[in-house]
């Protein structure tokens, strides 16, 4: 006979199982502040430690874990920017704010070894801070991060709004959400005296964040802004999920070589050149290199003639 679940038991975040090509985040590790000093690749490498770790032995303090270090290089062949990116996770202090109202801090890694890092190939053993493990035993919410799309951003500010949103877009009954200018900044992960001027803000933060996240994404955003008088004041955030069509275009996209990404997203046609020896082959079909000299000198001649023909 099937074993019938045990109905009274709590389950929580950390029981979840994440599918093929995804990660579950808790909440709790998504809307936190204080994580602005932080690059794109030390934001990635946390994930990459949460997922490694996640479930439900996440819940026992002081429990070690262990990752291979590859994955964390990325396309660097040594480990000396993987160090640097851990030493910024352990002196970095996030807070997060409980449902009881209180403030939360933790360190984003606790102790952890490295073993040789003069190594091209190892492993690190980490652990996480034991009040990072106290919100996440009773976590019951959380965002659903593909893989592939956070690989994808160029800006650590997608990033962090793709998961503030990715929390969010699975409400059945809530698909907007208003903000103080300083809320977003948080959002974003934009600190305090970085980015002073909305301007700046905009033009450095909030555009290309919106444009990355609505490229990659499976939804798509929209922000409206409210003044008063001439500042910018709110910022209302609405979204809603991508058609069949589109989630297709963004999987067939990510499947394609990150060259030329940039053009393809600006809606730019790139000229793919072939250089071999005594000839040059555009993609649109162009003459032969010799043939192009040919022609230039054939212009050329034009051209004297031209010039020594007497004039009326």
């Amino acid at each position: 006979m099937p074993i019938e679940p045990d109905r009274t038991k709590k389950y929580g975040t950390l029981d979840l199982k994440p599918d093929h090509g995804e990660m579950i985040k808790p909440a709790e590790t998504i809307d936190i502040v204080g994580v602005e000093g932080l690059t794109l690749r030390d934001k990635l490498i946390w994930n990459d430690l949460i997922a490694n770790a996640f479930g439900p032995e996440m819940r026992e303090f002081d429990r070690d874990f262990k990752i291979d270090l590859t994955p964390l290089r990325a396309n660097h062949n040594a480990n000396d920017r993987v160090e640097d990116s851990i030493e910024r996770l352990m002196k970095t202090i996030a807070r997060c704010k409980m449902p009881n109202g209180s403030v939360t801090r933790f360190q984003l890694l606790g102790g952890n070894n490295m073993g040789d890092p003069t190594r091209p190939r190892g492993e690190l053993t980490y652990s996480f801070d034991k009040r990072l493990i106290e919100v996440l035993r009773d976590s019951i919410s959380f965002g659903k991060l593909e893989l592939s799309v956070m690989a994808a951003f160029s800006s650590k500010y997608a990033l962090s709004l793709y998961e503030h949103l990715s929390r969010r877009v699975n409400l059945k009954h809530k698909w907007m959400q208003e903000y103080t200018v300083e809320e977003f900044r948080d959002v974003l992960g934009v600190g305090k005296g970085q980015l002073k001027a909305f301007g700046n803000l905009k033009q450095r933060a909030i555009k290309p964040a919106l444009e990355e996240v609505n490229h990659w994404a499976p939804f798509r955003i929209t922000l409206t802004y409210k003044k008063t008088g001439q500042r910018v004041t709110g910022i209302t955030m609405a979204w809603t999920w991508k058609d069949q069509a589109g989630r297709a275009k963004v999987r067939e996209e990510l499947q394609r070589p990150k060259v030329g990404r940039k053009a393809r997203m600006q809606g730019i046609k790139e000229t793919v050149v072939v250089l071999e020896p005594d000839r040059i082959k555009l993609a649109d079909g162009e003459l032969p290199f010799e043939d192009q000299i040919a022609d230039l000198e054939d212009e050329e001649s034009v051209l004297q003639a031209a010039e020594l023909t007497p004039r009326d």
